[in-house]
């Protein structure tokens, strides 16, 4: 199955379909957990693809990494008619990037 089949738009997720949103850039191991555990005992999540401040990669690459993730049913990118996800992860996620990020620099350095 070719992931980036996950990918659609918004009016073709499921009723009932939990939803995640985040940055997701860079994917980071900890965001497979943070899906899972946003997941729960839904039988769907969706993830919203969120445009950080300034991105390192597009939100279409950005999408076909998580539809990847097995956790994942569906992947949307933003959009203003897309109604709140019911778990955030944009905060979390700026974090762990931030702390990422810092930790090659210094690797680096």
């Amino acid at each position: 199955m070719d992931s980036r089949s996950k990918i659609v738009l918004p009016a073709e997720l499921p009723a009932g379909t939990r939803l995640a949103s985040g940055y997701f850039d860079p994917l980071l191991t900890v965001h497979a957990a943070w899906l899972a555990e946003a997941r729960g005992a839904s039988d769907k999540l969706a993830v919203i693809i969120k445009d950080p401040p300034v991105p390192i990669l597009s939100a279409r690459a950005r999408a076909e990494l998580v539809a990847a993730l097995k956790v994942v049913d569906f992947v949307v990118l933003d959009q203003p008619s897309l109604p709140a996800a019911d778990v955030q992860l944009e905060q979390r996620d700026a974090a762990a990037a931030a702390a990422f990020v810092a930790h090659v620099r210094q690797r680096q350095g």
